[in-house]
């Protein structure tokens, strides 16, 4: 991966000035995430490790994420629609999901992860209104704020859980590119 498309994602993140000098001229998206994470920019990190994630990888992984937390039934429908875009990312799919989402207001984790579902492409407008198309890193914003949900669910250990997290997806960075 070229460098100029790393720090591309970290702006479109609004990854911090400092934050963004830890980075460098690294090509290896690894390096970056690691790079953030030693530095102390684990927010950063993570903000950037979604929007380097494949969409469809970054929310399947959010799903499986969520399958081993205790969520309540509300966040777990959120989930089931998500997942359900994953398995097949048609635009009924897709539209179930950001409806969920929007309905609960984006205030829990499982309307994070449908959001992240939802904003990964299409159309963000109503059914039958004209096309307005979902920016290309909103589906990153949503996931950042499930994992950060997800690691919430226990205060005490946030921060550990988050670099969990961030540990577990770098091997995502792998697949195909978004």
């Amino acid at each position: 991966m070229d460098a100029t498309i790393i720090l591309a994602a970290a702006r479109q993140m609004r990854i911090p000035a400092v934050a963004l000098a830890c980075i460098g001229q690294t090509t290896m998206p690894h390096e970056a995430v690691r790079a953030l994470v030693a530095a102390g920019h684990r927010q950063a990190a993570l903000e950037l490790l979604m929007r380097l994630l494949p969409k469809r990888y970054a929310v399947a992984w959010l799903c499986q994420c969520a399958r081993a937390e205790p969520l309540d039934t509300s966040d777990r429908e959120g989930v089931t629609l998500a997942e359900a875009w994953t398995k097949e990312p048609t635009e009924p799919h897709r539209r179930a999901a950001l409806r969920l989402a929007a309905e609960r207001d984006y205030g829990s984790v499982g309307a994070w992860i449908a959001a992240a579902a939802g904003w990964s492409g299409g159309s963000l407008s109503e059914e039958g209104q004209p096309p307005s198309p979902a920016p290309d890193h909103l589906t990153a914003i949503a996931a950042t704020a499930a994992v950060n949900g997800l690691a919430a669910l226990d205060t005490a250990r946030f921060e550990d859980r988050r670099d969990r997290f961030i540990g577990d997806a770098l091997g995502l960075l792998d697949g195909p590119a978004h």
